[in-house]
């Protein structure tokens, strides 16, 4: 029952840190930053009460390392994925020479024709091993795996991000960088 409450809270999290933090009656700073103490009060204001304990429990157990709180403790915020206009400060990084974009069968004509692309978030999340990407797939259908020949997207001067949790970032991956004769598809 608690594992059940805390991905329940986790998700409600996710929305309210990178994607609608007016959910939790809060904002976040330009840095996606949000004060935990209002976030906790919005919490319960909205519906979802949540606990200090709980919320530092959830930041530490999260498998995907989706959030983290600032050195002092008092403010935390989402490490990517969103879709309101924050700027992380992320690091710039030469990428390994290959990366996987994790997604569902049924875009893969449209990403042959548009690349792969950044949708409504920021940027576009790339994995460094296959296990994490069928994972990301597998949320949205039937999972394929797309490599990406990310050292000749850096050597064409295309940047890399790393978040602080290890995903891969970028602002888009035109499909000429995609190694289309090693698509993985789900069997």
């Amino acid at each position: 029952m608690a594992r059940n409450r805390d991905e329940s809270l986790g998700r409600f999290l996710s929305l309210v840190l990178r994607h609608k933090p007016e959910a939790a009656f809060l904002r976040l700073d330009e840095h996606g930053w949000a004060d935990v103490d209002r976030l906790l009060a919005g919490c319960v204001q909205a519906g979802h009460p949540l606990s200090r304990e709980d919320l530092e429990r959830i930041v530490r157990e999260n498998d995907k390392q989706r959030y983290r709180f600032d050195e002092t403790g008092k403010r935390i915020r989402a490490n990517q994925g969103h879709s309101v206009p924050v700027m992380l400060e992320l690091r710039e990084a030469v990428p390994p020479d290959r990366l996987y974009h994790g997604t569902a069968s049924r875009f893969l004509e449209s990403i042959r024709r548009q690349g792969i692309t950044r949708q409504s978030r920021q940027q576009v999340h790339l994995s460094a091993d296959l296990e994490t990407a069928w994972k990301v797939g597998e949320r949205h259908g039937t999972p394929l795996i797309l490599p990406v020949n990310a050292a000749a997207m850096a050597r064409d001067g295309r940047k890399f991000w790393l978040s602080d949790n290890g995903v891969w970032l970028c602002e888009e991956v035109p499909w000429r960088y995609v190694l289309s004769g090693e698509i993985l598809y789900h069997l």
